[in-house]
């Protein structure tokens, strides 16, 4: 009974034991502070550090800052109650939690879906090389559009 503090490191070795990882490189720490009651165990996550992801735009790797705090809640109990996204069941008999799980998806939800820098092209690990050759490619939107001679004729029908 009480409270307790875990913590782990989180490194590539972490994210290899998970098949089809979108996350496979990084640098973490993961605090977890557990309060067991009587009932329930009741689950404090904080995990800082640095996920190395790769930009969108200009597709060099880049660390990605991280700062994530969750909760989690298990309760024990004789019998099985329907699987809860916010609450894990545990039997009378269980001495132990796998938190690994856990971690892995608070991880992956806090990767950003759009991964870029955060201040593109002034950073060391952007290839300017490659954002120059995508700032030539873009259209230039500024010029008016030249329309068919035609369709502004079907439009004067409205």
């Amino acid at each position: 009974m009480g409270k307790h503090q875990f913590e782990f490191d989180i490194t590539d070795s972490f994210f290899s034991e998970f098949d089809y990882s979108l996350v496979k490189h990084g640098d973490l720490k993961c605090v977890v502070d557990m309060e067991k009651q009587e009932t329930m165990l009741i689950l404090n996550f904080h995990i800082t550090g640095h996920l190395n992801l790769n930009c969108d735009k200009c597709l060099s790797p880049y660390p990605q800052p991280v700062d994530i705090r969750e909760q989690q809640v298990a309760k024990f109990s004789e019998e099985q109650i329907d699987e809860d996204e916010e609450i894990i069941t545990l039997g009378k008999s269980d001495h132990e939690i796998n938190v690994a799980g856990l971690i892995y998806e608070y991880i992956n939800v806090a990767a950003p879906l759009i991964t870029v820098c955060n201040d593109e092209g002034n950073t060391p690990y952007c290839d300017k090389e490659m954002l120059d050759s995508l700032n030539k490619l873009i259209v230039n939107n500024e010029q008016p559009e030249k329309t068919d001679p035609r369709w502004d004729a079907l439009k004067k029908i409205k």
